[in-house]
Order: C-alpha cells, then sequence, then structure tokens
C-alpha cells in the first residue's frame, strides 16, 4: 500500500474518532498568557464544563491558529505542535474553512506562522487554504492582524485555537479587534483515541 493511500486512511480514520468524540470533549477556560506571551503559563482553577466541538462551517469562517515561542533553533515547542494537532483536526471537520497561522517572534530565521504552516503542509493541508501573519507579536496583534487577512479572505467569523489557560483572554482580545468568535478549541480538548489515526508527531 503506497505511502500517500495510508496517509489518506489514517486521516478518514482521524475524522470519525473525531466526529465520535466531539460530544464528549472538555472545553477549559481559564485566564492565562498569550500565544505569544509564552513564558508564564498559569494554570487555571476551574475544572474543565463539557462543550461540543464548534459546528463545522463553510468558507466564510475561517480557523486561527495562535503561535506559541519558538525554541532557539527556530523548533516548536510542545505546546504550539499541540496547538496544530488541534487546530489539523479542526481544518479536518471544516474543510472548507481557510486557515490562518499568526505568530512572528523569528528565532534562528524561522516565524512562528512559517513553522506552523510549514506543519500543517507537511500533513496534507493544501498550501492554498493556509494565510500566513508571520509578524505578530503579542495576542492583541495576532488579532488585529488575523482581522485584517479575514477582511481580505472575505471571512466574516472565526473558530480561534489556543490553549485552554489562554482561551478567555484570547477570545476577548479578538472582539475587541472585532472578530467574531463562533467557535473555539483546545489541545485538552482532543482526546488521545484522535491520535491513533491523525498525525503522529
Amino acid at each position: 500500500m503506497s505511502a500517500i493511500v495510508v496517509r489518506l486512511a489514517r486521516t478518514l480514520l482521524g475524522v470519525v474518532a473525531v466526529a465520535a468524540a466531539a460530544t464528549h470533549l472538555p472545553s477549559a477556560a481559564a485566564e492565562g498568557s498569550g500565544s505569544a506571551d509564552w513564558g508564564s503559563v498559569t494554570a487555571g482553577p476551574q475544572a474543565p464544563v463539557p462543550a461540543p466541538m464548534p459546528t463545522p462551517r463553510g468558507p466564510v469562517t475561517a480557523i486561527v491558529v495562535l503561535g506559541y515561542g519558538l525554541l532557539p533553533d527556530g523548533a516548536m515547542r510542545p505546546e504550539l505542535v499541540d496547538r496544530l494537532h488541534a487546530g489539523y483536526l479542526q481544518a479536518l471537520l471544516a474543510p472548507f474553512s481557510p486557515i490562518i497561522v499568526t505568530g512572528g517572534n523569528a528565532h534562528n530565521g524561522v516565524t512562528e506562522a512559517r513553522a506552523m504552516a510549514d506543519w500543517l503542509i507537511a500533513r496534507g493541508v493544501p498550501a492554498a487554504r493556509i494565510h500566513l501573519e508571520p509578524e505578530a507579536a503579542t495576542t492583541v496583534q495576532n488579532a488585529e492582524r488575523s482581522a485584517t487577512i479575514m477582511r481580505a479572505i472575505g471571512a466574516r467569523d472565526v473558530v480561534l485555537i489556543t490553549s485552554a489557560d489562554h482561551l478567555d483572554r484570547a477570545v476577548g482580545t479578538f472582539h475587541d479587534a472585532g472578530v467574531d468568535v463562533v467557535g473555539t478549541v483546545t489541545p485538552e480538548q482532543m482526546p488521545p483515541l484522535v491520535w491513533r489515526f491523525g498525525p503522529l508527531s
């Protein structure tokens, strides 16, 4: 069996696993640091509240994945890879939604946005579907610059992908930038079962 067929089968099984688990996923939200403010992550005191995955929508709903500080050599930190896993699964569930990856903070000539885009493309997401915002250094800039991209591509609202301890702050910041957040996904919502069929790294 060719590598392409194996990858396609894994992706399709991953979609099935996500859909089956979607009604049982936790949604945790607490105060915390932003995607660019990666040095001081704090855990919230509240227990996760059950919530469904965002309803799949069409091309007017963008999937926005917030960056997280890179390592000095330009490699992604585990927290950013976790966000990408969550974004990848949302992208499978909403195949007509454009994807915005936002984050600057370049290390070793690589921005967060470039590293995220390369990760998604390596896992079969079409490059034409991905829109890079490679300059933001704060969550406020993530929101403002994503809003600019959304206007350019005709997107009206977003499903926001970030960490649970950053979620409330990020949603508020995007609202302040005039962006309607219609759904959120955190890595903590992804059941381990999904990764038996989804991307392994």
